[in-house]
């Protein structure tokens, strides 16, 4: 084949179906707690207030930032997968790459925001201060 000018079979275009969520934090604990109730806030359940028992977790990740996404990916694992919201969490352990903790919530009827990942575009963890912690991560609509 002689190389031409290949024709333009596709364009990607910006598209905004995401959310972003910038979490606070008085400790790097507190974080973990706060992005599982900003999680909460996005999915906006129904619940039908039938509480569940505690499911315990166990994460290993390379950093802090990792492990937020991936304790984040594992909470919207257990939402599809048992259909229960949390909002309770109850942390045993937490290093800057591990985290063992139990959550606790209810069963909803549906919830009004699908989220289909959470990302690590842009996510980050840091302390800004001694009591201070930021974070943000993006999740996939």
């Amino acid at each position: 084949m002689s190389p031409k000018k290949a024709q333009k079979q596709f364009k990607i275009l910006p598209h905004t179906a995401d959310a972003r969520l910038l979490i606070f934090g008085n400790s790097y604990a507190e974080i973990f707690q706060n992005a599982l109730l900003g999680m909460k806030a996005i999915l906006q359940p129904e619940e039908d207030g039938e509480e569940t028992g505690w499911r315990k977790i166990k994460i290993e990740s390379m950093d802090p930032t990792a492990l937020l996404v991936d304790f984040l990916s594992e909470v919207l694992y257990l939402i599809q997968t048992n259909h229960e919201i949390y909002d309770e969490l109850k942390i045993f352990e937490l290093t800057q790459c591990s985290l063992e903790a139990a959550l606790k919530g209810k069963k909803f009827k549906n919830i009004k925001e699908e989220i289909k990942a959470v990302t690590y575009h842009e996510a980050y963890v840091q302390q800004k201060t001694d009591n201070k912690w930021e974070a943000m991560v993006i999740f996939d609509l």
